[in-house]
């Protein structure tokens, strides 16, 4: 029997199941990584079915490994008694080298490992991680403002292709 082959644009195909849109708003977002999850059958067809959020969702360091925290993964509803629990903590999975240089950056007074994006890759689900500093209210607001004022020239700019 011969095994079937699939390109690797199809085997490397991302679909995002949930995005942290205020880690943006709250930190100033530096290195990323890729990590892998590991995760339980009703787990997995939850977050297929589009069933997660990462707001307030964060990741810690513990005895060597990387812990993601306050990431909510709804019950799967054709789950039985074995469904798993919600915002329990997940394990991600990536190379020494790689935790060990976040651990350095994430140790340092000021900085947190913030989860920006929940998604499939290859069929895995993968969450990409983010060391982040918080924002002052200062920062914030000149955010806001930026982003009003190039929200407004885009807004003329339409205006004045349409006239």
């Amino acid at each position: 029997m011969a095994k079937s082959k699939v390109s690797a644009d199809a085997k490397a195909e991302i679909k995002n199941i949930c995005q942290n849109r205020k880690a943006s708003f709250q930190y100033e977002l530096g290195d990323r990584l890729e990590c892998g999850m590991v995760l339980t059958g009703t787990e997995v067809k939850s977050l297929r079915a589009g069933q997660a959020g990462l707001e307030g969702a964060y990741a810690r360091i513990e005895n060597g490994e990387i812990w993601l925290h306050g990431c909510e993964i709804a019950e799967y509803a054709m789950g039985n008694q074995m469904n798993h629990l919600p915002k329990r903590p997940r394990k991600l999975l990536l190379h020494r080298a790689e935790l060990a240089r976040f651990a350095g950056r994430s140790s340092e007074r000021g900085f947190t490992l913030v989860p920006t994006r929940l998604y499939f890759k290859g069929g895995k689900a993968k969450v990409e991680i983010a060391i982040g500093r918080g924002k002052k209210l200062h920062d914030k607001r000149q955010a806001k403002k930026t982003a009003e004022a190039t929200r407004e020239i885009r807004k003329a700019m339409k205006r004045k292709r349409g006239d």
